[in-house]
């Protein structure tokens, strides 16, 4: 029996609370001395520090008020980017370390950018956004059948800066860039798919594939990837931890979920109407809505998953490491 069998199925009692009076941590980002780092409504980001010693940074800015950031990037000099998920306006925005925030990018490709889903950058220096949908408001998107979800690609070595490199996908949600540097993987949360892009030497996007496709219940939004280039993927509703092998198998390591509820959403998204209350009304026993998985610990096998609705953050122990973020050594 391998150490991937031998943990598997996890279970919610094996799931230890982390952190408390957060505001929506829908995103969290771990880094090498034990710090952790979630986005927060109040706009801005929490630091937890390893002795677990909260700071939130807010946001200095006329509008931080209505800052929303959804999903967050360390950058090397300590400062983060935000992305933010307005209620008719997005955009990524940068904070630094006294919560002085700027404009970092608004257009691309001379278009305003919608209510802005996610941003994180990689070991090339390329910042990959992500856009869920056009429509307004958005839980009109919450459906098989609509694709206008796209990807933003900002190269400071490309001539023509931030540009769109993939479109019509079905409600864009996390991507991460695969560890062989050659994929970025993409979680399409309404069309309930993991799929890839390859990654050209130019930055932009082709061959699009489907690397698995989800079923009842599983709805995909983050992901992170092992040492070994498996994807762990989040299912926001049903609060999977989902393992999901090269070949596109999936094993679904955790789920936190009430069977008859899981149905009742089901038969919600088949007919073609989701809303909030979907969303919003989970029964579960600890998880609400999982969100954002990273890997954190002084061997990066603790799973830390932060929560669409939830006010802490959850760890649990894996049996394999986490691959090694850009911002791993990044400072705290």
């Amino acid at each position: 029996m391998n150490s991937l069998t031998a943990s598997f199925p996890a279970s919610v009692s094996q799931l230890k609370p982390l952190g408390g009076g957060l505001h929506r941590p829908e995103c969290v980002l771990a880094t090498a001395d034990g710090s952790l780092w979630c986005a927060d409504w109040r706009g801005g980001v929490m630091h937890i520090a390893p002795n677990g010693q909260q700071r939130l940074i807010g946001a200095r800015h006329p509008d931080a008020a209505q800052l929303r950031p959804n999903g967050i990037a360390l950058l090397s000099d300590g400062s983060f980017l935000l992305a933010h998920l307005g209620a008719s306006d997005g955009g990524v925005f940068r904070m630094d370390r006294h919560g002085a925030v700027s404009p970092w990018l608004l257009q691309a490709d001379g278009v305003d950018l919608p209510p802005t889903n996610f941003v994180t950058t990689d070991a090339t220096g390329r910042t990959w956004i992500t856009v869920s949908t056009r429509m307004q408001p958005r839980h009109r998107a919450w459906r098989s059948d609509v694709a206008d979800g796209f990807i933003v690609c900002v190269d400071p070595r490309h001539p023509h800066g931030a540009r769109i490199v993939a479109d019509g996908l079905g409600y864009t949600n996390e991507v991460a860039v695969h560890p062989d540097g050659q994929w970025l993987y993409v979680n399409e949360t309404f069309a309930r798919r993991l799929s890839r892009l390859r990654i050209r030497p130019d930055g932009n996007l082709d061959r699009y594939e489907v690397v698995c496709q989800f079923g009842h219940g599983t709805f995909p939004d983050g992901l992170a990837f092992d040492e070994h280039g498996d994807a762990w993927v989040v299912s926001i509703v049903s609060n999977r931890l989902i393992r999901v092998a090269a070949d596109g198998s999936q094993t679904v390591w955790l789920q936190d979920a009430d069977p008859a509820r899981l149905d009742q959403v089901e038969a919600a998204y088949q007919e073609g109407r989701m809303q909030r209350e979907h969303l919003d009304e989970v029964v579960s026993q600890r998880l609400r809505n999982i969100s954002s998985i990273a890997f954190g610990g002084p061997h990066r096998r603790t799973a830390v998953l932060g929560c669409l609705l939830g006010d802490e953050l959850f760890t649990l122990e894996l049996p394999v490491p986490g691959a090694r973020p850009p911002h791993w050594s990044y400072p705290a």
